[in-house]
């Protein structure tokens, strides 16, 4: 059995709840001059468009989620870029199964995805997809047994979409939980005088997530980065650090 875009999305308007999506257009700045302006919502919560993905994965073609990412639905993109995420991890290698079809699965998901990755336009959509998706093709050889071009991120980071920018700074999250920071580091260099509160946030988290795991890589980058560092993305970035050295940060710069 196969679903088609046009099924999933009639169950996701069944499901409307118009409390929920007055909420929502509050929560994700869809008013005007806001950076979620024009976006329309169900009315959903996150766990019940995760439920319709639950049921539908692997059974949904790419060119139906083509069709899902075209939705002016908030919650129909959402299920599209959820069902691709099971689909880059069906085609993740395991120990017992490491093929040159699943690495050209996991090719043509990923080049998928970059295609429409100005559809995954709010934040929750693009820190949903982007580590699962791009994050996991990163990792793994190509068909040919090299490995993808991490150059993709600062292709992204240079783009002149907003989404495309975040996508660049928070695929590093699954990097990042494989050890590898290089790549955040170069990402959040590119990013860090950006004029917008959401990247602000994204290099903080992605710098915080680095220091969870190897504070002395966060230190060092911050002593040569925190005077020039938005105010929010300093935040983030200690906000797991303990309260004197939260603070001896946030004075540092005040003291030179």
């Amino acid at each position: 059995m196969t679903y088609t875009a046009q099924d999933l999305t009639e169950t996701l308007l069944s499901m409307h709840d118009e409390r929920q999506r007055q909420m929502l257009c509050r929560f994700f700045k869809t008013g005007e001059g806001e950076y979620g302006h024009g976006d329309r919502f169900i009315g959903l919560k996150c766990p019940q468009t995760r439920m319709v993905v639950r049921e539908a994965r692997h059974k949904v073609p790419i060119p139906e989620i083509h069709n899902l990412l075209l939705s002016p639905w908030h919650e129909v993109r959402l299920c599209g870029l959820l069902l691709l995420v099971e689909e880059m991890q069906a085609a993740l290698p395991t120990r017992l199964r490491h093929t040159p079809e699943m690495a050209a699965r996991r090719e043509k998901i990923a080049d998928f995805y970059l295609r429409h990755a100005h559809r995954a336009n709010n934040w929750d959509l693009v820190d949903m997809s982007c580590p699962k998706i791009l994050g996991n093709w990163l990792l793994h050889p190509l068909p040919d047994g090299s490995m993808p071009d991490r150059s993709v991120l600062d292709r992204l980071a240079m783009s002149s979409c907003l989404w495309e920018q975040r996508i660049a700074i928070v695929t590093n999250w699954m990097l990042i939980r494989h050890d590898e920071y290089a790549d955040t580091l170069r990402i959040a260099d590119r990013l860090l005088h950006h004029p917008h509160d959401l990247i602000h946030k994204a290099v903080g988290w992605m710098l915080r997530e680095v220091g969870k795991r190897r504070m002395d890589i966060l230190e060092d980058y911050l002593e040569r980065h925190s005077h020039e560092m938005h105010r929010t993305t300093l935040r983030y970035a200690i906000e797991k650090m303990n309260a004197p050295q939260r603070q001896w940060w946030l004075e540092k710069d005040k003291k030179v």
